[in-house]
């Protein structure tokens, strides 16, 4: 039985990858965006609701890890990581899910040889390995997930 690990790419549009414990790869993103009607804080309780619902679809979550971004284009979108981030590492403490957050940089050296690669360059690394990203969002998670199994798995490849 091989490690359940959910990757994601924190932000509006948030990119996720998860191995289960089968070994099987689903993917996606998913647009948290606030809604009309909605206060500033439900985009964030939605979010909550569907990483529970995640967790209830393969069985437990052994393991997550996060795209830890350090520089932000705007304030806005500081504020929603922010907001993302907040949610997640309280969610994940609640239920005792280890976590951790992994630079940018990693994450593009890993995927495609350099820390500096382009969203294009992203999706096309993950097509590379078989993958059929969405968007980049999705493409960003596919590459945490393949440099998590690569270093819970010393030697595997997504």
């Amino acid at each position: 039985m091989t490690t359940t690990i959910l990757a994601l790419d924190l932000g509006t549009t948030t990119g996720w990858a998860l191995r289960s414990s089968d070994g099987h790869i689903t993917s996606g993103s998913e647009s948290f965006r606030p809604q009309r009607f909605e206060g500033g804080g439900m985009r964030f309780l939605r979010f909550k609701r569907w990483l529970t619902e995640i967790k209830q679809s393969c069985d437990g979550i052994d393991c997550l890890h996060f795209e830890e971004v350090r520089r932000h284009v705007s304030t806005d979108a500081a504020h929603a990581y922010g907001g993302f981030l907040a949610t997640l590492t309280a969610w994940c403490e609640h239920h005792q899910i280890p976590y951790q957050g992994v630079p940018v940089g990693t994450i593009k050296k890993h995927a495609t040889g350099k820390g500096n690669a382009s969203k294009n360059e992203m999706v096309a690394s993950a097509r590379a390995r078989g993958h059929t990203p969405a968007d980049d969002n999705e493409a960003d998670a596919l590459a945490l997930l393949s440099w998590a199994v690569h270093h819970h798995d010393v030697g595997q490849e997504v």
